[in-house]
């Protein structure tokens, strides 16, 4: 399993960013897509959903407009993606991130393989997050629902709930 020297610094920069987009986010709240997106919305980050199968994802009934990839965000230098996607879409993804200037990538657990985890560290240099590094908390990698507090903590922002 591909490693970096230092996820806990990848994950603050991470959360120094203005805006989070949620590649696979989903009004099905089932989903992890689901999950993820709420847990930015419910820790008061901006947050833009991206899914370029649905023009708007709701949450807790309220729909938010998506964006339909990394290359329509509006500010991507000031934005960390966050993904949620099945490893081939995963790998677009990032290639388009980086295109577009995208700041810094977080690969939830299933979203990836280890060619996504090794393209995005060597790509996005100190600031990809993902896999089994030293610093996750959960047993599936490094998770936003799990390890998201703590980096967001490291990052020095406060917790707004």
């Amino acid at each position: 399993m591909s490693t970096s020297p230092d996820m806990q610094s990848a994950a603050r920069v991470f959360f120094s960013s203005r805006t989070f987009a949620v590649a696979g986010a989903s009004s099905d709240t089932a989903k992890f897509g689901h999950k993820i997106f709420a847990w930015y919305l419910n820790h008061n980050l901006a947050a833009i959903p991206l899914n370029p199968t649905c023009s708007t994802v709701t949450v807790r009934r309220k729909e938010y407009e998506t964006v339909p990839s990394p290359s329509k965000l509006s500010d991507p230098k000031h934005t960390s993606l966050s993904v949620i996607t099945p490893p081939p879409v995963t790998a677009q993804l990032l290639r388009e991130a980086k295109q577009a200037g995208v700041k810094a990538v977080w690969l939830q657990p299933g979203s990836f393989t280890d060619k996504e985890l090794d393209y995005a560290i060597k790509e996005f240099p100190g600031a990809a997050v993902g896999g089994f590094a030293e610093g996750t908390r959960g047993g599936e990698g490094w998770c936003v629902l799990v390890d998201g507090d703590a980096a967001m903590s490291g990052a020095g922002r406060e917790e707004k709930l």
